[in-house]
Protein backbone atom coordinates (compact mmCIF):
# COMPACT_ATOMS: atom_id res chain seq x y z
CA UNK A 1 0.00 0.00 0.00
CA UNK A 2 1.03 3.46 -0.50
CA UNK A 3 2.47 5.70 2.29
CA UNK A 4 3.31 9.41 3.51
CA UNK A 5 4.47 9.04 6.47
CA UNK A 6 4.39 11.97 9.28
CA UNK A 7 7.71 13.48 10.16
CA UNK A 8 7.45 12.31 13.48
CA UNK A 9 7.13 9.20 12.51
CA UNK A 10 10.15 9.06 10.14
CA UNK A 11 12.22 10.68 13.22
CA UNK A 12 11.05 6.99 15.07
CA UNK A 13 13.86 4.99 15.23
CA UNK A 14 12.04 2.30 13.60
CA UNK A 15 9.83 4.32 11.19
CA UNK A 16 11.58 2.98 7.67
CA UNK A 17 11.37 -0.03 8.95
CA UNK A 18 7.36 0.45 9.84
CA UNK A 19 6.62 1.77 6.83
CA UNK A 20 8.81 -1.15 4.72
CA UNK A 21 6.16 -2.97 6.52
CA UNK A 22 3.10 -1.25 5.65
CA UNK A 23 4.00 -0.90 1.88
CA UNK A 24 4.61 -5.04 1.75
CA UNK A 25 0.72 -5.00 2.67
CA UNK A 26 -1.67 -5.43 0.02
CA UNK A 27 -5.16 -5.71 1.46
CA UNK A 28 -6.26 -8.43 0.39
CA UNK A 29 -7.84 -9.30 3.54
CA UNK A 30 -6.82 -13.06 3.56
CA UNK A 31 -5.43 -12.44 7.45
CA UNK A 32 -9.00 -11.76 8.58
CA UNK A 33 -10.09 -15.34 7.62
CA UNK A 34 -7.66 -16.66 10.21
CA UNK A 35 -7.68 -13.84 13.14
CA UNK A 36 -9.09 -15.30 16.33
CA UNK A 37 -10.41 -11.62 17.19
CA UNK A 38 -12.29 -10.83 13.79
CA UNK A 39 -13.95 -13.97 14.02
CA UNK A 40 -15.46 -13.33 17.42
CA UNK A 41 -16.28 -9.89 16.52
CA UNK A 42 -16.49 -9.14 12.96
CA UNK A 43 -15.31 -6.17 12.91
CA UNK A 44 -13.05 -5.00 10.42
CA UNK A 45 -11.06 -3.05 13.41
CA UNK A 46 -10.63 -6.21 15.23
CA UNK A 47 -8.90 -7.84 12.10
CA UNK A 48 -5.09 -7.58 11.34
CA UNK A 49 -6.01 -5.57 8.02
CA UNK A 50 -7.83 -2.73 9.97
CA UNK A 51 -5.18 -2.72 12.32
CA UNK A 52 -2.35 -2.00 9.79
CA UNK A 53 -4.98 0.46 8.55
CA UNK A 54 -4.87 2.41 12.17
CA UNK A 55 -1.15 2.12 12.40
CA UNK A 56 -0.80 3.96 9.20
CA UNK A 57 -3.24 6.14 9.95
CA UNK A 58 -1.34 7.20 13.19
CA UNK A 59 2.40 7.28 11.44
CA UNK A 60 0.89 9.14 8.50
CA UNK A 61 0.13 12.08 11.39
CA UNK A 62 -4.05 11.54 11.45
CA UNK A 63 -5.55 11.77 15.25
CA UNK A 64 -5.86 8.32 17.12
CA UNK A 65 -7.86 7.94 20.27
CA UNK A 66 -8.64 5.33 23.29
CA UNK A 67 -10.88 3.72 20.19
CA UNK A 68 -7.49 2.93 18.44
CA UNK A 69 -5.36 1.88 21.45
CA UNK A 70 -8.48 -0.97 22.31
CA UNK A 71 -8.29 -2.05 18.93
CA UNK A 72 -4.50 -2.51 18.74
CA UNK A 73 -4.88 -3.95 22.21
CA UNK A 74 -7.13 -6.32 21.24
CA UNK A 75 -4.89 -8.25 18.81
CA UNK A 76 -3.47 -11.48 20.77
CA UNK A 77 -0.65 -11.27 18.52
CA UNK A 78 -0.67 -14.71 17.46
CA UNK A 79 0.76 -14.27 14.25
CA UNK A 80 -2.06 -16.54 12.92
CA UNK A 81 -2.37 -13.81 10.15
CA UNK A 82 1.26 -14.04 9.16
CA UNK A 83 1.27 -17.63 8.06
CA UNK A 84 -1.95 -16.90 6.37
CA UNK A 85 -0.28 -13.76 4.76
CA UNK A 86 0.59 -14.16 0.87
CA UNK A 87 2.92 -10.88 0.59
CA UNK A 88 4.89 -12.07 3.83
CA UNK A 89 4.02 -8.69 6.23
CA UNK A 90 5.28 -8.82 9.60
CA UNK A 91 2.60 -7.99 11.36
CA UNK A 92 3.91 -8.74 14.52
CA UNK A 93 6.56 -6.19 14.07
CA UNK A 94 4.65 -3.54 12.79
CA UNK A 95 2.30 -3.99 15.72
CA UNK A 96 4.60 -3.60 18.25
CA UNK A 97 6.07 -0.32 16.36
CA UNK A 98 2.37 0.96 16.49
CA UNK A 99 1.64 0.05 19.95
CA UNK A 100 4.98 1.68 21.19
CA UNK A 101 4.38 4.98 19.28
CA UNK A 102 0.51 5.18 20.40
CA UNK A 103 1.18 4.53 23.80
CA UNK A 104 3.10 7.74 23.96
CA UNK A 105 -0.16 9.84 22.66
CA UNK A 106 -2.77 8.47 24.17
CA UNK A 107 -2.58 8.38 28.33
CA UNK A 108 -4.18 4.99 29.42
CA UNK A 109 -6.40 4.90 31.98
CA UNK A 110 -4.89 4.86 35.56
CA UNK A 111 -5.80 0.99 36.13
CA UNK A 112 -5.16 0.07 32.82
CA UNK A 113 -1.44 1.55 33.89
CA UNK A 114 -1.73 0.13 37.41
CA UNK A 115 -1.94 -3.32 36.21
CA UNK A 116 0.25 -2.85 33.24
CA UNK A 117 2.79 -1.85 35.86
CA UNK A 118 1.73 -4.73 38.02
CA UNK A 119 2.31 -7.57 35.40
CA UNK A 120 5.66 -6.37 34.38
CA UNK A 121 6.41 -6.72 37.96
CA UNK A 122 4.85 -9.85 38.91
CA UNK A 123 5.21 -12.20 35.81
CA UNK A 124 9.12 -11.74 35.43
CA UNK A 125 9.74 -12.65 39.36
CA UNK A 126 9.50 -16.35 40.43
CA UNK A 127 10.24 -15.48 43.93
CA UNK A 128 6.83 -12.76 43.68
CA UNK A 129 4.41 -14.53 41.61
CA UNK A 130 5.63 -17.98 43.76
CA UNK A 131 4.49 -16.19 47.13
CA UNK A 132 1.39 -14.17 45.77
CA UNK A 133 0.39 -17.92 44.32
CA UNK A 134 0.53 -19.62 47.38
CA UNK A 135 -1.21 -16.99 49.14
CA UNK A 136 -3.74 -17.15 46.54
CA UNK A 137 -4.35 -20.70 47.42
CA UNK A 138 -4.80 -19.95 51.00
CA UNK A 139 -7.41 -17.28 50.56
CA UNK A 140 -9.31 -18.62 47.23
CA UNK A 141 -12.38 -19.41 48.74
CA UNK A 142 -12.43 -15.62 49.14
CA UNK A 143 -11.20 -14.21 45.78
CA UNK A 144 -13.82 -13.36 42.82
CA UNK A 145 -14.34 -16.33 40.61
CA UNK A 146 -12.31 -14.54 37.82
CA UNK A 147 -9.09 -14.65 39.74
CA UNK A 148 -9.83 -18.23 41.64
CA UNK A 149 -10.07 -19.93 38.31
CA UNK A 150 -6.82 -18.78 37.90
CA UNK A 151 -5.17 -20.35 40.70
CA UNK A 152 -4.44 -24.38 40.02
CA UNK A 153 -6.15 -26.75 42.09
CA UNK A 154 -2.77 -28.66 41.97
CA UNK A 155 0.42 -28.80 41.07
CA UNK A 156 2.81 -31.37 40.80
CA UNK A 157 6.49 -31.24 42.22
CA UNK A 158 9.76 -31.47 40.07
CA UNK A 159 10.56 -34.21 41.27
CA UNK A 160 14.36 -35.11 41.06
CA UNK A 161 16.70 -33.94 38.40
CA UNK A 162 19.52 -35.77 36.64
CA UNK A 163 23.00 -34.65 37.61
CA UNK A 164 25.10 -33.45 35.33
CA UNK A 165 26.64 -36.26 34.22
CA UNK A 166 27.37 -36.56 29.90
CA UNK A 167 29.81 -35.33 27.98
CA UNK A 168 26.73 -33.78 25.73
CA UNK A 169 25.32 -30.69 27.77
CA UNK A 170 22.67 -27.89 26.80
CA UNK A 171 21.42 -24.71 28.89
CA UNK A 172 18.17 -24.52 29.60
CA UNK A 173 15.89 -20.89 30.13
CA UNK A 174 14.00 -21.73 33.67
CA UNK A 175 11.16 -19.64 33.08
CA UNK A 176 9.86 -16.90 35.74
CA UNK A 177 6.00 -18.21 36.03
CA UNK A 178 6.57 -22.21 35.05
CA UNK A 179 8.33 -22.86 38.15
CA UNK A 180 5.29 -22.03 39.96
CA UNK A 181 2.67 -22.77 37.75
CA UNK A 182 4.23 -25.94 36.41
CA UNK A 183 7.85 -27.04 38.06
CA UNK A 184 7.92 -30.49 36.96
CA UNK A 185 7.84 -29.04 33.18
CA UNK A 186 11.22 -28.65 33.26
CA UNK A 187 12.21 -31.50 35.27
CA UNK A 188 10.77 -33.78 32.98
CA UNK A 189 12.86 -32.36 30.46
CA UNK A 190 15.91 -33.45 31.89
CA UNK A 191 14.99 -36.46 32.90
CA UNK A 192 13.84 -37.27 29.46
CA UNK A 193 17.04 -35.82 27.73
CA UNK A 194 19.42 -37.38 30.30
CA UNK A 195 17.89 -40.78 29.24
CA UNK A 196 19.02 -39.51 25.38
CA UNK A 197 22.41 -39.24 26.88
CA UNK A 198 22.35 -35.14 27.50
CA UNK A 199 22.56 -33.20 30.25
CA UNK A 200 21.07 -29.81 31.12
CA UNK A 201 23.64 -27.76 33.07
CA UNK A 202 22.14 -24.75 34.88
CA UNK A 203 22.70 -20.83 34.73
CA UNK A 204 21.47 -19.13 38.12
CA UNK A 205 21.94 -15.70 36.35
CA UNK A 206 19.46 -16.68 33.46
CA UNK A 207 16.24 -14.81 34.03
CA UNK A 208 13.03 -13.97 32.39
CA UNK A 209 13.35 -13.94 28.13
CA UNK A 210 11.54 -10.27 28.17
CA UNK A 211 8.71 -10.69 26.23
CA UNK A 212 6.18 -9.83 29.31
CA UNK A 213 7.98 -5.92 29.26
CA UNK A 214 8.28 -5.96 25.45
CA UNK A 215 4.20 -6.82 24.75
CA UNK A 216 3.44 -4.56 27.37
CA UNK A 217 5.51 -1.57 25.84
CA UNK A 218 8.52 -1.76 28.12
CA UNK A 219 10.49 -2.54 25.34
CA UNK A 220 13.90 -1.22 26.82
CA UNK A 221 13.28 -3.08 29.45
CA UNK A 222 12.81 -6.18 27.83
CA UNK A 223 16.33 -5.53 26.13
CA UNK A 224 17.80 -5.13 28.64
CA UNK A 225 16.40 -8.50 29.96
CA UNK A 226 17.75 -10.15 27.28
CA UNK A 227 21.27 -8.85 27.54
CA UNK A 228 21.26 -10.02 30.73
CA UNK A 229 20.63 -13.56 29.68
CA UNK A 230 23.03 -13.15 27.03
CA UNK A 231 25.90 -11.99 29.52
CA UNK A 232 24.87 -15.33 31.59
CA UNK A 233 24.48 -17.87 28.87
CA UNK A 234 27.69 -16.58 27.07
CA UNK A 235 30.65 -18.21 29.17
CA UNK A 236 28.63 -21.56 29.07
CA UNK A 237 28.03 -21.38 25.30
CA UNK A 238 32.26 -20.72 24.85
CA UNK A 239 32.90 -23.64 26.79
CA UNK A 240 30.33 -25.79 23.88
CA UNK A 241 26.76 -26.63 25.32
CA UNK A 242 25.10 -27.68 22.33
CA UNK A 243 21.70 -25.35 22.77
CA UNK A 244 19.78 -23.23 24.96
CA UNK A 245 16.22 -25.53 25.13
CA UNK A 246 12.99 -24.07 26.07
CA UNK A 247 10.01 -25.82 27.19
CA UNK A 248 7.81 -22.88 27.32
CA UNK A 249 7.01 -21.81 23.05
CA UNK A 250 6.44 -17.97 24.05
CA UNK A 251 9.81 -17.20 25.50
CA UNK A 252 11.16 -19.51 22.65
CA UNK A 253 10.15 -17.78 20.07
CA UNK A 254 10.61 -14.64 21.81
CA UNK A 255 14.77 -15.12 22.52
CA UNK A 256 15.07 -16.43 18.99
CA UNK A 257 14.58 -12.44 18.23
CA UNK A 258 16.75 -11.58 19.99
CA UNK A 259 19.20 -11.41 17.37
CA UNK A 260 17.09 -8.98 15.53
CA UNK A 261 15.76 -7.13 18.66
CA UNK A 262 19.42 -6.69 19.43
CA UNK A 263 20.67 -5.86 15.63
CA UNK A 264 22.28 -2.39 15.99
CA UNK A 265 23.52 -2.81 19.69
CA UNK A 266 27.02 -2.87 18.21
CA UNK A 267 27.99 -4.91 21.91
CA UNK A 268 25.60 -7.66 21.75
CA UNK A 269 24.50 -7.93 18.12
CA UNK A 270 27.11 -10.55 17.36
CA UNK A 271 26.13 -12.60 20.45
CA UNK A 272 22.53 -12.09 19.96
CA UNK A 273 22.54 -13.61 17.13
CA UNK A 274 24.48 -16.49 18.08
CA UNK A 275 22.34 -17.02 21.15
CA UNK A 276 18.95 -17.30 18.79
CA UNK A 277 20.77 -19.68 16.50
CA UNK A 278 21.45 -21.97 18.97
CA UNK A 279 18.41 -21.36 20.70
CA UNK A 280 15.83 -24.67 20.17
CA UNK A 281 12.21 -25.62 21.61
CA UNK A 282 11.95 -29.32 22.92
CA UNK A 283 10.53 -30.65 20.59
CA UNK A 284 13.56 -29.48 17.96
CA UNK A 285 16.03 -31.46 20.19
CA UNK A 286 13.90 -34.75 20.66
CA UNK A 287 12.83 -34.78 16.99
CA UNK A 288 16.71 -34.88 16.28
CA UNK A 289 17.32 -37.56 18.56
CA UNK A 290 16.58 -41.45 18.50
CA UNK A 291 13.32 -41.46 20.76
CA UNK A 292 12.32 -44.40 19.58
CA UNK A 293 15.04 -46.05 21.73
CA UNK A 294 12.93 -44.63 25.05
CA UNK A 295 10.83 -47.45 26.58
CA UNK A 296 7.49 -45.99 26.90
CA UNK A 297 3.81 -47.29 27.92
CA UNK A 298 1.93 -45.11 25.52
CA UNK A 299 -1.34 -45.53 27.00
CA UNK A 300 -3.46 -42.31 26.67
CA UNK A 301 -5.48 -40.37 24.29
CA UNK A 302 -4.04 -37.22 23.63
CA UNK A 303 -5.08 -34.03 21.83
CA UNK A 304 -2.38 -31.40 21.36
CA UNK A 305 -3.06 -28.16 21.49
CA UNK A 306 -0.50 -26.34 19.76
CA UNK A 307 0.33 -22.99 21.10
CA UNK A 308 0.65 -19.96 18.76
CA UNK A 309 4.23 -19.31 19.46
CA UNK A 310 5.31 -22.68 18.14
CA UNK A 311 3.13 -22.74 15.13
CA UNK A 312 3.15 -19.58 13.85
CA UNK A 313 6.22 -18.04 15.13
CA UNK A 314 8.57 -20.86 15.35
CA UNK A 315 6.85 -22.48 12.19
CA UNK A 316 7.15 -25.95 14.71
CA UNK A 317 3.32 -26.67 13.73
CA UNK A 318 3.01 -30.51 13.60
CA UNK A 319 6.58 -30.82 14.97
CA UNK A 320 5.10 -32.20 18.61
CA UNK A 321 2.52 -34.40 17.08
CA UNK A 322 5.52 -35.95 15.51
CA UNK A 323 7.53 -36.56 18.43
CA UNK A 324 3.97 -38.34 20.45
CA UNK A 325 3.20 -40.44 17.55
CA UNK A 326 6.82 -41.57 16.68
CA UNK A 327 6.51 -42.74 21.25
CA UNK A 328 3.50 -44.76 20.54
CA UNK A 329 0.61 -42.19 21.79
CA UNK A 330 -2.11 -42.17 19.94
CA UNK A 331 -3.30 -38.31 18.91
CA UNK A 332 -7.31 -37.01 18.47
CA UNK A 333 -8.26 -34.85 15.41
CA UNK A 334 -8.51 -31.43 17.03
CA UNK A 335 -10.88 -28.95 14.73
CA UNK A 336 -9.82 -25.18 13.71
CA UNK A 337 -6.14 -26.22 15.23
CA UNK A 338 -4.49 -23.28 13.95
CA UNK A 339 -6.65 -20.89 16.38
CA UNK A 340 -5.21 -18.97 19.72
CA UNK A 341 -6.55 -20.62 22.53
CA UNK A 342 -6.47 -16.79 24.74
CA UNK A 343 -3.55 -17.04 26.62
CA UNK A 344 -1.51 -14.88 24.64
CA UNK A 345 0.98 -13.62 27.28
CA UNK A 346 -1.35 -11.15 29.40
CA UNK A 347 -3.88 -11.29 27.38
CA UNK A 348 -5.83 -13.23 29.73
CA UNK A 349 -5.59 -10.87 32.02
CA UNK A 350 -5.66 -7.77 30.08
CA UNK A 351 -8.77 -9.04 28.18
CA UNK A 352 -10.40 -11.59 30.26
CA UNK A 353 -13.99 -11.15 28.42
CA UNK A 354 -12.42 -12.39 24.97
CA UNK A 355 -9.67 -14.64 26.50
CA UNK A 356 -12.66 -16.75 27.97
CA UNK A 357 -14.47 -16.86 25.01
CA UNK A 358 -11.26 -17.95 22.89
CA UNK A 359 -10.51 -20.81 25.82
CA UNK A 360 -13.91 -22.23 25.52
CA UNK A 361 -13.70 -22.52 22.04
CA UNK A 362 -10.48 -23.87 21.48
CA UNK A 363 -11.82 -26.31 25.03
CA UNK A 364 -14.53 -27.74 22.74
CA UNK A 365 -12.02 -28.50 20.00
CA UNK A 366 -9.81 -30.14 22.00
CA UNK A 367 -12.42 -32.33 23.89
CA UNK A 368 -14.03 -33.10 20.37
CA UNK A 369 -12.33 -36.35 19.74
CA UNK A 370 -12.96 -37.40 23.63
CA UNK A 371 -9.15 -36.92 24.96
CA UNK A 372 -7.89 -38.47 28.35
CA UNK A 373 -5.74 -35.37 28.17
CA UNK A 374 -5.03 -32.61 27.03
CA UNK A 375 -1.29 -31.64 25.97
CA UNK A 376 0.26 -28.48 25.10
CA UNK A 377 3.87 -26.62 25.26
CA UNK A 378 3.64 -23.53 26.64
CA UNK A 379 3.07 -22.81 29.87
CA UNK A 380 0.62 -19.75 29.34
CA UNK A 381 -1.70 -21.83 27.42
CA UNK A 382 -1.68 -24.77 29.95
CA UNK A 383 -2.77 -23.05 32.74
CA UNK A 384 -5.25 -20.51 31.08
CA UNK A 385 -6.63 -24.18 29.14
CA UNK A 386 -6.72 -26.17 32.83
CA UNK A 387 -8.56 -22.50 34.42
CA UNK A 388 -11.90 -23.92 32.29
CA UNK A 389 -11.83 -26.91 35.30
CA UNK A 390 -12.64 -29.41 32.40
CA UNK A 391 -10.12 -31.99 30.69
CA UNK A 392 -6.38 -32.23 32.38
CA UNK A 393 -4.11 -29.72 30.94
CA UNK A 394 -0.19 -30.78 30.81
CA UNK A 395 3.07 -30.08 29.16
CA UNK A 396 3.29 -32.58 26.75
CA UNK A 397 7.00 -33.42 27.99
CA UNK A 398 5.41 -34.33 31.37
CA UNK A 399 3.03 -37.22 29.54
CA UNK A 400 6.31 -38.16 28.50
CA UNK A 401 8.34 -38.31 31.53
CA UNK A 402 5.36 -40.19 33.63
CA UNK A 403 4.94 -42.55 30.86
CA UNK A 404 8.71 -43.64 30.85
CA UNK A 405 9.15 -47.51 31.80
CA UNK A 406 11.63 -48.34 34.76
CA UNK A 407 11.77 -45.21 36.17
Amino acid sequence: MQTNLSEDARALTRGEEAEEILRTCVHCGFCNATCPTYQLLGNELDGPRGRIYLIKQMMEGQPVTEKTQLHLDRCLTCRNCETTCPSGVKYHTLLDIGREMLDQQVKRPLAQRALRAGLRQIIPSPRTFGMLLKAGRLVRFALPKSINDKIPPGITGPGERPKVQHERRMLMLEGCVQRSLSPNTNAAAARVLDRLGVSIDHVAEAGCCGATDYHLDAQESALNRARRNIDAWWPKVQAGVEAIVQTASGCGAFVKEYGDLLRNDPLYSARARHISSITKDLVEVLAAEAIEKLRIEANQRIAFHCPCTLQHAQKLGGAVEGVLSRLGFGLTSVPNAHLCCGSAGTYSLTQPVLARQLRDDRLEALESGNPDVIATANVGCQAHLDSGGRTSVRHWIEIVDASLKGK
